[in-house]
């Protein structure tokens, strides 16, 4: 039989098994986000260490963030998707750090690039706290494979969503709201 033929005459078929899959992909891709702003899924991963040396000298530990929402995300100057979403961080991060949301960027930049960072923050008018990997001591992040990863945490202390590539800011505008609300 002539596969174009079958394809021809199967075409309802052939349009539900693709459409499925597209579902499927798409589910696959931005489900992680579309739960976080719904508050559907993740997880309650406990993280445990040290804390973090930002860039500007300060140490945060995660005794510090317990009580207030935090997104901790991992990124890069060479990675266009994390340029990208960080501008949208940085406006949740004004418009909810009074009520208890912070953000933590995590760069994982060549070691002794914090010249190059820092000066990429300045120019992006990124202004919350940003530590190079190298300083950083978190136990329970589990494996990162790929940039950007984003970590929002409960005001517990425990990671409850984890995003694997762009986090928009609308998703996460209404994730930090629902994640306050619980207080």
């Amino acid at each position: 039989m002539n596969v174009w033929r079958w394809l021809k005459t199967h075409r309802r078929y052939v349009d539900v098994l693709l459409l499925v899959a597209v579902l499927g992909m798409v589910t696959w891709r931005f489900g992680p986000q579309v739960g976080a702003a719904l508050g559907l899924g993740g997880e309650r991963t406990e993280i445990a260490g040290e804390g973090v040396r930002t860039l500007d000298g300060t140490v945060i530990t995660l005794e510090d963030l317990r009580g207030r929402v935090v997104l901790v995300n991992l990124w890069a100057t060479w990675c266009p998707p994390c340029v990208l979403e960080m501008p949208g961080f940085q406006r949740v991060y004004e418009d909810y750090r009074d009520q208890g949301f912070t953000v933590l960027g995590i760069s994982r930049d060549d070691p002794g690039s914090e010249t190059r960072v820092r000066a990429f923050l300045r120019e992006k008018g990124i202004t919350y706290p940003v530590a190079m990997q190298e300083n950083t001591r978190i136990r329970g992040l589990g494996e990162i494979r790929s940039l950007p990863t984003s970590l929002l945490m409960g005001r517990d202390g425990t990671i409850r969503h984890r995003i694997t590539g762009i986090y928009p800011a609308p998703t996460l505008r209404l994730a930090v709201k629902r994640l306050l609300d619980e207080g």
